[in-house]
């Protein structure tokens, strides 16, 4: 009886949860087919406001810049983050590791205030100190495009790193060890046996950084200079001013390409483990035969 209470009672927090998680999302869907420019006020369907979207070129620029830069800074923080994440599964211990975990883990934990004027801070003292030698213009590390690369990296390698570790730490090291045994080099045995492994992870951890850097306002707001406004910028200027339909429409949008990246990458990682759990299966029927 006792049991049956507490099922119930987690099935309604179960609910809850999700309630308060989604249906807010679905209101925010269901308004950005509204008629009305207020945008509490349900004044009939209407899909106006995605035509009027589409020829918004500033929402249009700002969203294509934090696509590319979510997308770049995701595959180097994923590069990053896999030799990190490496480094302190596999390596148990060596000089500084205590140091080099604290610092690979520093964005986590830091505010993004300080996060972002120190690396404000630290690219003005490079571009002054590469004037100097050079003698020369090094435009590229004004404030723009490249140096909120940067900063996404950083931020999206400490996460990264985190997902990668975990994933080789419960990694089974038989076969490593089994192909090291047979004269595998270390770095054949990362290519052929750990990378396929821990592939899902690498997925689950490019989808977590497209996701921090397109969501990150704060230290952009610091890296970034005059044209390279991101899309969450405009977004938080605009709803200064008013609640604006077009962001309804635009968070609508993006809620439908992040979710059919998941779904999606969520397919292709089941069908993987589905095919090796075959294969699995498969060798172990035609080891039995042998024996």
């Amino acid at each position: 009886m006792q049991a049956g209470k507490i099922s119930w009672f987690l099935k309604a927090m179960l609910f809850l949860g999700l309630g308060f998680l989604y249906i807010p999302l679905v209101v925010l869907v269901v308004y950005s087919f509204n008629n009305s420019k207020l945008v509490t006020v349900w004044g009939g369907f209407s899909t106006k406001w995605y035509g009027k979207l589409l020829e918004n070129e500033q929402i249009l620029n700002a969203a294509w810049l934090s696509l590319k830069i979510a997308v770049v800074s995701s595959l180097a923080a994923v590069v990053l983050g896999v030799l990190a994440g490496y480094a302190l599964a596999r390596i148990k211990r060596f000089r500084g590791s205590t140091l080099f975990a604290g610092m690979v883990s520093a964005p986590m934990i830091m505010p993004d205030v300080i996060t972002g004027l120190s690396m404000l801070l630290l690219i003005i003292q490079v571009q002054g100190l590469l004037q100097g030698i050079l003698g020369s213009d090094v435009a590229w590390l004004d404030r723009g495009f490249f140096t909120i690369f940067l900063g996404h990296t950083t931020l999206c390698m400490a996460y990264i790193t985190v997902v990668i570790r975990s994933r080789l730490a419960e990694l089974d090291q038989s076969l490593e060890e089994a192909a090291m045994d047979l004269g595998a080099r270390p770095l054949k045995i990362f290519f052929v046996i750990t990378l396929p492994l821990i592939i899902p992870a690498i997925a689950s951890g490019f989808l977590l950084g497209i996701t921090l850097s397109l969501d990150d306002l704060v230290i952009t707001s610091f890296l970034s200079g005059p044209g390279s406004s991101t899309l969450p910028q405009v977004i938080f200027s605009k709803i200064r001013l008013g609640l604006d339909p077009q962001m309804n429409v635009l968070a609508t949008i993006m809620i439908a390409i992040i979710g059919t990246l998941v779904l999606l990458m969520n397919y292709i990682m089941m069908r993987q483990v589905t095919k090796r759990d075959r294969e699995m299966r498969a060798a172990y029927k035609t080891g039995q035969k042998a024996v």
